[in-house]
């Protein structure tokens, strides 16, 4: 309604009720501070309708004002808003005309005192404990002798080339299988998801790492998704999170079978040290043998005692055949044990050796480079065109180079 013309009417002139209303509802809404105001309250008779709107009471010690938010603007909401709730409301104050009741039209909630992000975090962390997915009963033990790690990161952060560092240097007879996935912004937690379906339901690895370096709440904010928690816990195949630094905590962690503080520290965690078990084998082999002396010498105690008596005392030639078969199968036994122990270490540095051959890092190091593109890895010259940008790879770095020629070699031709 034209506020003007109400204000041309002459004195005395009767209103209708609907008339009073819209311009009561025109003067508020040209009113500047009203339409972009900012009001501070608690949160009661919270009501989350049908229709996808929240309606609420917002209030302090003095007065109140009804107020609404509409279902476009919830959607940005990062959290529920809860009955009591202390928050700082951003909107616009104006009049519903069917009623005449003034009310606050909210755009923005935010909780008082707490961002909404770690609201949201916490409200999820609560709902999904109670439901019992943090509980230690549901969680997997992880293999003590892994021969594939799965692992699910970001291809190019410094969390890949830990993990792969430390499970080299600690147990290179494993292999480590790569998912890349998004770990922050858009289309990340449907990534992260996709990841570990194709690992878990493959039966590739052995156990799976997941996770990424440290970051804001926003940054780690895709490792807090509901979704994610939920098949993290359905998973058959042991789950280590290894999302952040020490101090940082997301809700994967939380439902993993394993909690890492660090992507290197997940990897500590997921294979044992060779050089331990070597050491364990050695310890194995001097008690065995230990073991054996002792029981040949229980032996030759017992038969000594028996020669003792006088009704061997004339009969040596008896026993002396023993002795000697006793001594023989020492000397056997001792030998076996040993040769089979260098041919259990020989296959253990074999094996070794064949997968520090096969590591990509070594190929690097012998002077080849991965050459890589906007596609991914370039594994033919049609990959390539003049002009294009590409990374290099080397075992101690990265250039970039720009192809200025195209050339197929003859044998192509």
């Amino acid at each position: 309604m034209d506020i003007s013309s109400l204000r041309d009417r002459p004195p005395g002139g009767a209103l209708t009720v609907s008339e009073l209303n819209n311009y009561v509802k025109g003067l508020l809404d040209r009113d500047r501070v009203l339409n972009a105001v900012t009001v501070t309250g608690e949160i009661s008779n919270l009501t989350d309708h049908r229709s996808g709107h929240l309606y609420f009471t917002l209030k302090d010690s003095g007065a109140q004002i009804k107020s609404v938010m509409f279902r476009y603007a919830r959607a940005k909401l990062r959290f529920m808003p809860e009955e009591g709730m202390k928050v700082t409301v951003h909107g616009t104050v104006s009049v519903y005309p069917q009623t005449g009741a003034v009310q606050l039209y909210a755009n923005m909630i935010t909780p008082d005192g707490v961002g909404a992000l770690y609201k949201a975090y916490e409200q999820l962390k609560a709902r999904l404990a109670e439901e019992g997915l943090f509980d230690e009963e549901h969680k997997k033990l992880l293999p003590r002798y892994p021969t594939r790690i799965g692992v699910i990161t970001s291809p190019t952060g410094a969390a890949v080339r830990d993990i792969i560092n430390v499970t080299g240097r600690r147990y290179p007879i494993a292999a480590v299988y790569l998912y890349p996935a998004l770990v922050q912004g858009e289309g990340s937690e449907a990534s992260l998801i996709k990841a570990l379906d194709y690992l878990d339901n493959s039966g590739l690895c052995d156990v799976i790492i997941i996770g990424r370096g440290g970051g804001s709440i926003e940054d780690l904010w895709s490792f807090n998704s509901e979704a994610l928690a939920r098949r993290i816990y359905s998973a058959k195949t042991p789950i280590i999170s290894a999302v952040g630094h020490e101090t940082d905590f997301t809700i994967c962690d939380f439902v993993a079978d394993m909690r890492a503080p660090t992507p290197s520290a997940a990897a500590e965690l997921s294979v044992p040290d060779i050089r331990d078990i070597v050491l364990g084998l050695d310890n194995c082999s001097d008690r065995i043998e230990t073991a054996l002396v002792r029981c040949v010498e229980r032996m030759r105690e017992r038969l000594a005692r028996c020669t003792d008596r006088p009704i061997f005392s004339d009969s040596a030639y008896l026993t002396e055949a023993h002795f000697e078969r006793v001594e023989d199968l020492f000397l056997n036994t001792k030998k076996a044990l040993s040769d089979k122990l260098a041919e259990l270490s020989s296959n253990l540095k074999l094996l070794s050796g064949k997968c520090d051959a096969l590591s990509p890092l070594s190929v690097l190091s012998r002077g080849y480079s991965v050459v890589s593109g906007e596609g991914g890895i370039i594994k033919s010259i049609d990959g390539v065109e003049a002009g294009d940008e590409l990374s290099l790879r080397f075992a101690d770095g990265e250039a970039r180079a720009k192809v200025t020629e195209t050339k197929r070699s003859r044998t192509e031709e």
